[in-house]
């Protein structure tokens, strides 16, 4: 079989019909580039917010203190991989470049972190095209032997799409995302500390988010292992069936490296296959289906194996089988866990409400690539209702996803001219395959829609909306001015939206208050209002959002939670009380919890079931300095010092800058006459804490009272 797809040097006919200036490829990705810089330079100097302070800020992976080797056994969010709480999500390169960053900048400072995220985009944007020029023309060679773009307005134009498609600044997980306000007591006052979770959330930020890296790191190893097996022939032999084995090998090694980005780089290893059975082996696969389905005279396989395809896709299958085994081993235990907030359709016990459902997601997903306007951090809990029943209005939406998606497959089977059949299925294909690991069908995901991981597949939907611009400009070239003007308007409108997003993630503030009009019934959305509003001090109004977070979802317990440390702190301690024992008769093992319902029923003066509390909060974390620190104070209540000091001390051992441990010990000694102990403890206390003013204080009247004025 005659391999025309690297041998064809004419231009793809459509394409000077496309009203762009034709450029050299360099002022081609220069352009690129400059459109995705100026899409998202506005979150160059933005905060640290939603995930980035799990992955990031609270990952001990990135400190220079923590062995490196540690990024190879551990998650994405630092957690050990081979733990039952562990995300499962692999990604020691992404969080290689983390700690790189740390490195560089000599700390935690996000604008180092967001520039390299803006850049990685631009990079991307600019290989886009000549992703999209093979897809669209094959490898096409001059006399010598330099590779043609035979389609350099179409593929610069879809390349433009991408860099400014404004679903690249999201990509939402729907993990419930815990945490609560903090306020630290005063001396011999109890304090209720912050509920961090260890358990993760994947981000919602491609490009204007810093957790976003895992998907851009991904999409640029995903466009390498393409074009380098891309160049496996047109670097091969002369002969038909040419292809370099050492190029398919370094193709499958850089799939590796996407991998260890973001799990869905393992998808390139489809597009690769596909690329090799439609364009180098320039097999019609309508045609071929036909006539072995009626049993008619077709292209013997010996000829399509002769060319070497079938050793290309035993290496493929060997390479991809060896990746999942070798993933399948580290991961160490079975799947992440997901709670039926996290996907409820995957919950649901009727297969076919189930089936409805993830089409809809799908539909969804698809609305977003065609208008990405209604765009959110987070799509969990009450945002995206199931669909119950066949009668329900949405179901529209699942037919006309299912029409277009069957017209448009009939298009690039059925189709008469194989440069348009080849370009329609290659753009199915890269829209199409990288989505598969977030579909649902092959394994429970943790997400009802996630924007991230539409940042590889909105490149298959650019290169079709560049193509179906192509045509269009092809057919109705008396109407090329109107349609000039309407494409420079939707690259315009997809700048503005990227800049107006991009500045609505420099801060969870921001963000948080925007997702309000897209998702009023998400139950998450107004609970990271409230929790934002509260850690600003504004606690009156965070309780409305917290109580609202807890009428649209009555069993969400980190609301509850929040909601009854502020209630605590206005002294409204029954409904606290209230608040708190519901969240834990809920979620048993909620160690915060019960923690803040010990405090609560310590003021209440309930002493023995306070002491219970504290006790079953430690029993669910063995590490919780916070909870002996307010253990040490019920026993300090009750006169029971030496309890007390003891409690005191094992918070200090588990967080040596505990100061707030540490000068009740300082005052309790001095109270008691044990001044020598006290000062002792004190010393010790700022060798750890040296600047406290608080210690200082405290060791100053030890000091007084033992006649060493000068030192006091």
């Amino acid at each position: 079989m005659k391999t025309q797809s690297i041998m064809a040097l004419t231009q793809v006919y459509w394409d000077h019909h496309i009203p762009l200036p034709k450029l050299t490829s360099l002022q081609a990705k220069v352009t690129v580039a400059l459109v995705a810089l100026l899409c998202f330079s506005n979150s160059y100097d933005g905060e640290f917010v939603f995930d980035d302070s799990e992955a990031i800020v609270n990952n001990k992976d990135l400190r220079p203190t923590t062995p490196l080797s540690n990024i190879w056994f551990n998650d994405f969010w630092g957690s050990n991989l081979r733990s039952n709480s562990s995300h499962k999500s692999y990604r020691p390169l992404t969080v290689l470049t983390f700690r790189l960053n740390h490195l560089i900048a000599g700390g935690l400072h996000p604008v180092g972190f967001h520039v390299l995220n803006i850049i990685l985009h631009a990079v991307i944007s600019a290989l886009m095209i000549d992703v999209f020029a093979i897809l669209i023309g094959g490898l096409g060679r001059d006399e010598d032997g330099q590779r043609v773009n035979l389609a350099p307005k179409t593929s610069l134009l879809a390349a433009l799409f991408f860099a400014a498609h404004p679903v690249h600044t999201e990509s939402g997980k729907d993990r419930a995302r815990p945490g609560g306000g903090c306020k630290k007591g005063r001396l011999l006052v109890q304090a209720c500390c912050m509920y961090q979770s260890k358990q993760p959330q994947d981000a919602n930020h491609t490009v204007a988010g810093i957790v976003g890296r895992a998907d851009l790191l991904c999409a640029l190893f995903f466009q390498l292992s393409f074009l380098t097996y891309c160049k496996a022939f047109y670097k091969g032999s002369d002969r038909e069936d040419g292809f370099s084995v050492r190029w398919v090998a370094v193709s499958l090694l850089l799939c590796a490296a996407a991998m260890l980005c973001k799990e869905q780089g393992i998808t390139v290893l489809g597009v690769n296959a596909a690329f090799d059975v439609l364009l180098i082996c320039n097999v019609n696969v309508y045609e071929l289906s036909q006539r072995l389905l009626f049993r008619k005279k077709s292209l013997a396989f010996s000829e399509i194996l002769s060319m070497g395809l079938l050793t290309r896709l035993a290496l493929l299958g060997l390479g991809g089988i060896s990746m999942l085994y070798g993933r399948w081993r580290i991961m160490g235990t079975g799947p992440p866990v997901f709670t039926e907030v996290d996907n409820p359709a995957s919950f649901e016990e009727n297969i076919v409400i189930r089936i409805l459902n993830y089409n809809y997601y799908y539909s969804l997903n698809a609305w977003l690539l065609l208008c990405p306007w209604w765009l959110c951090f987070d799509w969990s809990m009450g945002c995206v209702p199931l669909i119950k029943s066949a009668t329900d209005w949405r179901m529209v939406w699942l037919l006309l996803l299912w029409c277009f998606l069957l017209g448009l497959i009939g298009q690039a089977l059925c189709s008469q001219d194989s440069q348009r059949r080849r370009t329609l299925t290659l753009g199915l294909v890269l829209l199409v395959v990288p989505f598969l690991p977030a579909c649902n069908v092959f394994f429970r995901v943790g997400f009802v829609i996630a924007e991230r991981v539409l940042y590889l597949s909105s490149a298959g939907y650019c290169l079709l909306l560049a193509f179906s611009l192509g045509h269009c400009c092809c057919r109705w070239t008396r109407y090329k001015k109107l349609l000039l003007a309407l494409t420079l308007a939707l690259l315009c409108m997809y700048v503005a939206r990227c800049a107006l997003r991009s500045q609505q993630w420099r801060s969870e503030q921001s963000l948080f208050t925007s997702a309000l009009s897209v998702c009023p019934l998400n139950a998450k959305v107004h609970y990271n209002v409230g929790k934002n509003l509260a850690d600003r001090g504004n606690s009156t109004a965070a309780v409305r959002y917290y109580r609202e977070a807890v009428r649209l979802h009555p069993t969400y317990v980190h609301a509850m939670n929040n909601l009854g440390n502020i209630l605590k702190e206005k002294n409204e301690l029954i409904e606290a009380e209230q608040l708190l024992s519901k969240a834990v008769s809920i979620q048993s093992d909620f160690a915060a919890a019960w923690m803040n319902l010990g405090i609560v029923q310590n003021s209440l003066h309930r002493f023995e079931e306070a002491e219970q509390s504290y006790l079953n909060a430690i029993r669910f974390r063995k590490k919780y300095p916070d909870c002996y620190y307010n253990l040490g104070r019920l026993y300090a209540d009750q006169n029971r010092h030496v309890d007390a000091l003891n409690a005191w001390r094992n918070a200090t051992v588990l967080k040596p800058d505990h100061s707030l441990a540490w000068n009740n010990m300082v005052i309790l000694l001095d109270n008691l006459g044990n001044l020598a102990q006290a000062e002792l403890i004190g010393r010790e206390a700022l060798r750890i804490v040296p600047n406290d003013h608080t210690i200082m204080f405290s060791l100053a009247n030890v000091l007084g009272k033992l006649e060493k004025y000068k030192v006091s």
